[in-house]
């Protein structure tokens, strides 16, 4: 198992995660192996997916960072984890999640929207923190947030597209989590699709680090 602070040195190089949320496991398997063939090399596969572990199962062996999303208990967070999981992701803080994570030493990323939250989610031992839904705030709401918290570092999901990924990027988050439009991809203009655009994400992160 990768050490804790190696997970995250790993995650803030890929900058971008595919979060897949897949209609079963075979579309979840299809947009993640879409996703690593165009140069994503971190991928967060949301427990709303059927079947989710056959797509550990699957993608757990392929060069790539895999984490679970949407996990909403230590059960489910400890069921990842021995699944393949190395890195853990809520919409909430749940601290019995966080008390789990610390004794895998696992990485525990849980939604936040708020100071409060977010001072909650660091004394338990959270380093990167995720803002979600990402399209309710502005990207300036991390240099507010790095006011108070200047230790507090933040991973936008819910509403990154290719157009604010680098204002997000370039505002200080540390990895962006990208869902929805790869699926979309998929479902609309099948594996070909996905590749593409996964390319174009990388692309496009690309021209950020090379500013």
């Amino acid at each position: 198992m990768l050490p804790k602070y190696s997970v995250y040195q790993v995650l803030m190089e890929a900058k971008v995660v595919a979060v897949v949320r897949g209609q079963n496991s075979h579309e979840a398997i299809q947009v993640s192996k879409a996703a690593i063939e165009g140069g994503i090399t971190a991928i967060e596969l949301t427990y709303t997916t059927p079947e989710v572990e056959e797509v550990f199962k699957e993608l757990r062996h392929m060069n790539v960072l895999l984490g679970a999303g949407s996990v909403m208990d230590p059960e489910t967070a400890r069921h990842a984890i021995l699944s393949g999981a190395k890195f853990i992701v809520s919409s909430h803080f749940v601290k019995e999640i966080a008390t789990l994570c610390n004794r895998y030493s696992v990485p525990y990323l849980p939604g936040c929207m708020n100071i409060s939250d977010m001072a909650l989610a660091l004394e338990a031992g959270c380093d990167v923190l995720k803002l979600f839904p990402a399209n309710t705030f502005d990207p300036s709401f991390i240099k507010s947030v790095n006011g108070p918290l200047p230790n507090v570092r933040i991973m936008p999901t819910g509403g990154i597209s290719l157009k604010n990924m680098n204002d997000w990027l370039s505002a200080g988050a540390v990895a962006v989590g990208v869902g929805s439009d790869l699926t979309k991809a998929f479902q609309k203009g099948g594996y070909d699709e996905a590749v593409s655009l996964s390319r174009e994400y990388i692309a496009k992160m690309n021209q950020h680090s090379e500013v």
